[in-house]
């Protein structure tokens, strides 16, 4: 029954590849080993063409998850790879690593992972996508998933600003985040593949959201090893854009302290001011009438 409904759930040639290549690697590993080392040595390649402030501990991450594998599994992998890159440039439109995620049920093996059906997140994009023509005459806008998942909607967004004929590559600034280490760096993979620019922040939402030192979020804050930047946020027009937000932030006007100014005169001595301080007149007497109200007259 479950090889039926993972068959009934394959939509191209690519996945089909895929599963057929990930299953035989399994028996001296298990599946969800498998998975795990290839989203992460995946995401580690793209991590280091572009970003060298993680390149060192992370290449000793990818060290250490190679050495596992024999020459002709780590070909498999290598072979998973392209069926992945030309899964998604064959149909842009799908999320490819979150439904072969499904169909392998990994989902129910680790952490109860249940992703939104992607034909759900188009249909959620079109009804609320869009973008603000106020953000956009200011060179770009930015779209945040906080539970991003396999990055699914991201991807439906993405697909819908190119039917606008929107260059989300150099308009869209794109965040995301997720509590889970590989299915985040799932949403990784496919948005860089997408061509998006931003980055995916693995933590809990609740306790420790993304956060950024300006408004705009292009200059992420928090510890930068949990920060996976995507290779076009390296591009010419985004690193300008961080550069500005840098230069905005040292220019920024910040509070001066208060200052105690010093007294010109020195203090009086306080029993020789009350001395000389003139005395208050005496009340007036006051004169009652034959009825008894009082009068000054």
């Amino acid at each position: 029954m479950a090889k039926a409904a993972v068959t009934r759930s394959i939509r191209d040639d690519h996945q089909k590849n895929f599963l057929k290549i990930f299953n035989g690697l399994t028996g001296k590993h298990s599946r969800w080993e498998i998975w795990e080392d290839f989203v992460t040595l995946t995401a580690i390649e793209i991590s280091n063409s572009t970003d060298k402030v993680n390149a060192t501990e992370r290449t000793k991450m990818y060290q250490t998850i190679i050495s596992k594998y024999s020459a002709k599994e780590r070909d498999g992998m290598a072979e998973m790879l392209a069926e992945v890159v030309m899964g998604m440039e064959q149909n842009p439109d799908q999320d490819f690593l979150g439904s072969l995620y499904m169909m392998c049920e990994l989902g129910n093996d680790h952490a109860g992972q249940f992703f939104t059906p992607y034909d759900v997140c188009r249909c959620m994009v079109e009804i609320s996508g869009g973008s603000d023509p106020a953000a956009e005459n200011a060179g770009f806008f930015s779209v945040s998933d906080p539970a991003c998942g396999a990055g699914a909607l991201l991807i439906a967004f993405a697909n819908l600003c190119r039917r606008k004929n929107i260059c989300y590559h150099n308009k869209v600034l794109v965040v995301a985040q997720d509590i889970d280490f590989i299915v985040g760096l799932m949403c990784y993979i496919q948005c860089s593949f997408m061509g998006c620019a931003g980055y995916v922040v693995i933590g809990d939402t609740l306790v420790n959201p993304a956060t950024a030192y300006d408004k705009r979020g292009l200059l992420p804050a928090g510890p930068q090893n949990r920060i996976w930047y995507m290779p076009f946020f390296s591009t010419d027009i985004w690193y300008m854009r961080r550069q500005i937000a840098q230069m905005n932030l040292l220019l920024e006007p910040k509070g001066e302290p208060a200052k105690i100014e010093k007294a010109d005169t020195k203090p009086v001595n306080l029993q020789k001011s009350i001395k000389n301080e003139p005395k208050a007149p005496e009340n007036e007497p006051l004169n009652e009438t034959k009825t008894g109200q009082l009068t000054f007259f």
